[in-house]
């Protein structure tokens, strides 16, 4: 009976710190390879968009948006990846990718293929977590920011 009580006690016990730190270090790099594969992603999105790929062309006649707007939502793109990959902006980033990526959401729910909408609403749960994790970063930055100004 009293190897049933210790092994009770024993599993129940928390985990130690070591434990936790070893949780956190997997979570830490799986954050770290989803801003880096992001990153890569939405890079090329937005440099098929300022070189004026086929595609992009295409998607921005459809729904009947300028040449100047495709220019500008890749060029936003493509500055959001770079920053993503530079530690201190990727909070900043990702803050700013949710809001670009809300747009794409309901762009595609109204002007385009509404069950393709369900992607950039993905990529937003995830540009919220890069945002958390980097808080440290983005405090720092608004700090040195307020000491400059």
């Amino acid at each position: 009976m009293s190897e049933i009580t210790t092994a009770a006690a024993t599993s129940a016990a928390p985990a130690s710190p070591s434990a936790a730190a070893g949780r956190r270090g997997r979570g830490a790099v799986a954050l770290s390879v989803a801003r880096y594969v992001l990153a890569l992603f939405l890079g090329f999105s937005g440099i098929a968009k300022l070189i004026a790929h086929e595609s992009a062309i295409e998607s921005f006649d459809r729904m009947g948006w300028s040449h100047g707007a495709m220019y500008a939502i890749g060029g936003l793109e493509t500055a959001g990846a770079i920053a993503l990959l530079i530690p201190v902006l990727a909070g900043v980033a990702a803050i700013a990718f949710c809001g670009l990526l809300a747009g794409a959401s309901v762009v595609q729910l109204t002007l385009l293929d509404p069950p393709n909408a369900v992607m950039p609403a993905a990529l937003i749960a995830v540009m919220v977590l890069i945002a958390r994790d980097r808080r440290g970063g983005t405090a720092a930055l608004i700090a040195k920011v307020r000491r400059s100004a």
